[in-house]
């Protein structure tokens, strides 16, 4: 029975499609792509992945055209960031041309499921590993599931392209020096669940964590990377704890090319009060510009936007990017594979 989907008022959240992909490791090797319409997986109750966290995932996102064609946004840089993952928590290396065919696969199988152009709506596309075998002992596993499913999805947050407001709270952190923070495994996301739920409760978007070790310099914010505008110059963090973000390594071309001076280096929290925009970008959130930063712990707030306007070097990367995206603009870095 066909689906009928209101495009334009999706939330980020799941929406079962026809299809999605399979591929086993055993024995020493991948297997064959598999297709499924189950939503369903069947592993053995003493897996790695439920009981040590040896499990990883990718998040990138398929955009339809003006002229009705499929673009994946840099899918083979998921694919590395993938295999890093893997190097991270000993699970096997998927070579790219392998994600590449599976990511493919499942956009096509699904592809009613691509919200039309000008919809503000996308595919959401959800890599996904896991460790298998019947393993009681804390050690790697020897079998490993790869899945690929899909989802249309709205904007991550509810406010979409507007300035909404972050705090920063010196409770909790996201990830530990030298642990898993510069990989995408969700041990690192369980552990912002607390903080999270408690900025969400409290007005905010999101949580812009500080370096675990000394708490004086911006870590991420929340899901996503955070960036600050000043003085013609896009400024990011670099810290061995901050996942390296697609959208941010992007953006950081793209701010390049326009003539805004880059710099990736330390960001101390009382730099915050220099900066004329500030913002975090991630594949799920895209730009997301932030209207103030609350210190709650210091009772002092950073604001950057007070007519709920984006800035506009903000607006600018943000349009860029998502032009090159969905193909309205020109695509000078062959980031964009189309199907």
């Amino acid at each position: 029975m066909e689906q009928t989907i209101n495009w334009s008022d999706l939330s980020f959240g799941y929406m079962k499609t026809d299809y999605n992909i399979r591929r086993y490791y055993r024995n020493g090797s991948w297997g064959e792509l598999e297709v499924s319409s189950s939503e369903s997986i069947n592993i053995h109750i003493s897996s790695t992945c439920l009981h040590y966290g040896q499990e990883s995932f990718e998040g990138l996102k398929a955009f339809r055209g003006q002229d009705g064609r499929i673009r994946i946004f840099r899918p083979e840089e998921n694919a590395r960031r993938m295999q890093a993952s893997s190097r991270g928590i000993m699970m096997a290396e998927q070579p790219v041309e392998l994600f590449m065919e599976a990511v493919e696969k499942a956009v096509r199988l699904n592809e009613r499921f691509v919200p039309p152009y000008g919809s503000g709506a996308s595919l959401y596309i959800r890599p996904l590993m896991l460790g298998l075998g019947a393993l009681i002992g804390v050690k790697p596993a020897d079998e490993f599931v790869f899945l690929v499913f899909v989802t249309p999805v709205g904007p991550y947050f509810k406010s979409g392209f507007r300035p909404a407001p972050v705090c920063i709270m010196r409770d909790f952190d996201r990830a530990a020096p030298l642990g898993t923070g510069n990989i995408k495994v969700g041990g690192n996301y369980a552990a912002s669940l607390v903080a999270g739920s408690k900025a969400h409760e409290a007005g905010y978007v999101a949580v812009l964590y500080l370096d675990p070790k000394e708490k004086n310099y911006i870590d991420e914010c929340g899901p996503a990377n955070f960036f600050g505008i000043k003085d013609n110059t896009y400024v990011t963090p670099a810290s061995s704890s901050i996942l390296p973000s697609i959208t941010n390594k992007s953006l950081i071309q793209l701010a390049g090319d326009m003539g805004l001076k880059v710099e990736r280096r330390p960001v101390p929290v009382s730099e915050l009060a220099s900066f004329e925009e500030a913002a975090e970008c991630g594949t799920a959130a895209v730009v997301t510009p932030i209207s103030r930063i609350d210190d709650l712990d210091e009772n002092r707030s950073y604001v950057y936007s007070s007519d709920g306007k984006p800035g506009a070097v903000c607006e600018k990367l943000y349009r860029k990017l998502l032009g090159i995206q969905t193909g309205d603009e020109e695509d000078p870095y062959g980031w964009v594979h189309i199907l």
